[in-house]
């Protein structure tokens, strides 16, 4: 089946594109949330995505283990996984090893048989963070979205709602 990542930045309308793509994909679908609700303000982003869905989803909430979640999924389910940005901080904030983790992540959508959509912001296109570790997440971003992109089938990039494909 066709792994697909769709990058982007803050508001670019990349989760949007995914949720229609996996809507297009199957009747059946599995939403893998990897934000938790720390505050109030994230509880009012993850409603908000939550009303924005049709019915036909299921929700995994995986906000560390990411590729259990993958592996857990039925067969029948298209897969939007939204997103490894909040995934990838979460790993660096529990100390976890990104660069295992990302190895994983990607042995497991190799393995996938079912479609599935990855949303993660390109996060590389802007200032130069001014804090070490502002540039330490920058730095892994860019390295977890091109090694996931280079076991995806097809990678998107979207700005102001309108896809374009980079490859695929």
């Amino acid at each position: 089946m066709t792994v697909s990542l769709l990058l982007g930045g803050a508001r670019s309308g990349k989760s949007r594109r995914a949720q229609n793509l996996a809507e297009l994909a199957s009747p059946n679908r599995l939403f893998i949330a990897t934000a938790e609700a720390l505050d109030d303000e994230m509880a009012q982003r993850i409603a908000r995505h939550q009303s924005d869905r049709s019915e036909g989803w299921q929700t995994v909430e995986a906000p560390l283990d990411l590729v259990s979640a993958l592996g857990s999924a039925g067969g029948e389910n298209a897969i939007l996984v939204d997103c490894l940005t909040l995934w990838l901080s979460n790993l660096m904030h529990h100390g976890r090893d990104v660069d295992t983790e990302t190895e994983k992540l990607c042995s497991a959508l190799q393995a996938m048989t079912q479609p599935v959509f990855l949303v993660s912001n390109e996060v590389g296109m802007g200032l130069v963070p001014d804090t070490r570790l502002g540039r330490n997440f920058r730095d892994a971003q860019g390295r977890l979205n091109q090694q996931v992109a280079n076991v995806c089938d097809v990678v998107e990039f979207v700005a102001a709602g309108l896809p374009l494909r980079l490859k695929g």
